[in-house]
């Protein structure tokens, strides 16, 4: 045990030290402080468009003077009313007194609205705000002549109230659960990913040689898996508290609520969560050593790790599509199969799609699939790691795993 924790310590001072791990920590960090303002963003934009001035031109008083009772302003215009020609609206839109112009005109098909903006590219037709606001002022006004009141006209437009039944309730805010799935697979395989670098990158420098001499083969796997998921999940955890400060302080909490409806967390699902990040970590961590150990040159990882990788990928997007269908089959499949349940057994709880004796199933699936893998790579690593030649085929791992 005091070798795997001093393998351990070794491994994550190593990997904090790395400028490629400082700078992608930094540069994570920066992308979720602007990805949670991207409200206050779109807001700022939104602002101008409320304040933006428009000039309304009704000359044939179809609107019977209801223009300036600051109906429209409600709708985020400044608003001015004025009897002008269509050369005088185009002046005054081209010298910038008002961002655009609407001239109503009186039609043989109806009312005509001529919308009059500089820019046609960037402006390339009105507001649908202003035309409904516009719709619903005349409706009113004719209504009023019509002797209708308000009451009697819903009576003939009633609102309809749509709603959905489901015969299997799945609940729960999706932007959070794809979020969680995404954030869980970036923790797993990145995590996992570094094992292998670190074993490639230590035989390289022949460290392993001295490693070997000092401890059991299956310390350093064991180690080294440990000391990288720990860096992991701290990292996680760092980005985690980023994200929360960020938010409590650049997000309404009306809006936080909105985004973020956080309401179906539980004490009890985030200890869930991470005992699939531990054991998902793992396995897959342990696929990877068995890679890292068989290549004797950082060039090689990329390819001998493209299989564990196209294995992560997959177990990953089958966990992620069958989101879209939480109560079918092939969710219920993915929820058990080992390369997918660490990214969708959370969300399924979290959703209120599953049940415990589903839960301790998948782990149980787990908890043997991860066993089994350290087993084989131990097995294969110890007869492996100090080969120096060129990476080992498919045949060659299996006589190393027979060889005593």
């Amino acid at each position: 045990m005091r070798d795997i924790i001093t393998v351990m310590k070794f491994t994550m001072l190593e990997m904090v030290k790395k400028k490629s791990f400082i700078i992608s920590t930094i540069i994570i960090a920066l992308f979720i402080i602007v990805g949670l303002n991207v409200p206050n963003i779109l807001k700022s934009f939104d602002s101008e468009v409320e304040n933006s001035k428009i000039l309304i031109v009704d000359k044939d008083n179809i609107f019977e003077g209801n223009l300036s009772n600051g109906f429209l302003e409600q709708y985020g215009y400044d608003v001015v009313i004025k009897d002008a020609s269509l050369e005088e609206v185009r002046t005054e839109v081209n010298d910038e007194k008002v961002d655009s112009a609407i001239i109503i005109t009186k039609e043989e098909a109806g009312i005509g609205l001529k919308y009059v903006v500089k820019n046609a590219f960037m402006d390339s037709g009105m507001d649908e705000y202003l035309a409904n606001a516009l719709t619903a002022m005349y409706q009113n006004i004719q209504l009023v002549k019509m002797g209708i009141t308000e009451t009697q006209f819903q009576s003939l437009n009633p609102n309809f109230i749509y709603s959905v039944e489901t015969t299997e309730e799945a609940s729960g805010n999706i932007f959070v659960i794809m979020m969680l799935s995404i954030l869980l697979f970036y923790a797993i395989y990145f995590c996992a990913f570094q094992v292998s670098s670190s074993i490639t990158t230590e035989k390289t420098s022949k460290i392993i040689e001295t490693l070997v001499t000092s401890t059991a083969p299956r310390n350093i796997v064991i180690g080294k898996t440990f000391g990288i998921g720990l860096v992991g999940l701290l990292q996680i955890i760092f980005y985690l508290i980023i994200a929360f400060i960020t938010a409590h302080f650049c997000i309404s909490k009306e809006m936080l609520d909105m985004v973020l409806d956080t309401s179906n967390l539980t004490i009890g699902l985030v200890l869930i969560t991470l005992i699939y990040f531990v054991l998902g970590y793992f396995t897959f961590a342990f696929l990877y050593a068995l890679t890292g150990s068989t290549v004797s040159k950082p060039e090689d990882i990329q390819s001998a790790n493209s299989p564990v990788a196209l294995i992560t990928i997959v177990g990953f997007y089958l966990a992620y599509f069958t989101m879209m269908n939480p109560t079918g089959n092939m969710n219920h499949i993915a929820a058990l199969v080992p390369i997918s349940s660490p990214f969708c057994m959370p969300l399924r709880i979290m959703m209120g799609v599953t049940n415990p004796g589903e839960i301790i199933l998948s782990i149980f699936i787990l908890v043997v699939t991860c066993l089994l893998i350290a087993f084989i790579t131990i097995k294969i690593y110890t007869n492996a790691i100090i080969n120096y030649g060129t990476k080992f085929s498919f045949k060659n791992l299996i006589k190393l795993y027979k060889q005593k």
